[in-house]
């Protein structure tokens, strides 16, 4: 389970319980080829996503991202700004997660890789419905974020 650690206190060694903590994640909203990219997942919970995942320990959120997204999509990002922290802890049925979002454009050729069984690039008027987590709200955000006008391009220099 994300965020249960195991306590051991340092001056006698003795195992104090269990801490638990939400987890780290990072997410990317990759705009590419006029439209958003989105991975659909092949592990549960199933549904169409933003590139992302578990930060790993000595890792920076940034990095993270930009890991996931390649890993996932097969695109490098650029430009890449944070967009939003979400924090609700049912937003992951796995365990409670908070995830940093990020904003980038995508370079390279869309390639479906790591947990991904499909990548894709939706029009930002035509995402899917069937989404994981709290991607919907995430992307719904980001579409007022911008504005309501979907063919606009990144607000983000």
């Amino acid at each position: 389970m994300p965020g249960a650690h195991k306590v051991i206190c340092p001056a006698c060694g003795s195992d104090t319980g269990v801490y638990r903590n939400p987890a780290p994640t990072a997410d990317v909203i990759i705009e590419h080829q006029g439209g958003i990219v989105l991975v659909r997942r092949k592990n549960p919970p199933y549904g169409w996503a933003l590139p992302g995942g578990f930060v790993d320990l000595g890792e920076t959120v940034e990095h993270a991202a930009g890991r996931e997204a390649f890993e996932e999509t097969g695109l490098s990002v650029e430009g890449m700004r944070m967009f939003h922290v979400y924090s609700d802890p049912a937003r992951d049925p796995r365990g409670h997660t908070i995830t940093t979002v990020f904003v980038a454009r995508g370079s390279g050729a869309l390639a479906a890789g790591d947990d991904a069984a499909e990548v894709r690039v939706f029009p930002a008027d035509a995402l899917p419905a069937e989404t994981a987590f709290d991607h919907a709200r995430i992307l719904a955000d980001y579409l007022s974020w911008k504005g309501g006008d979907a063919s606009r391009g990144m607000l983000l220099p």
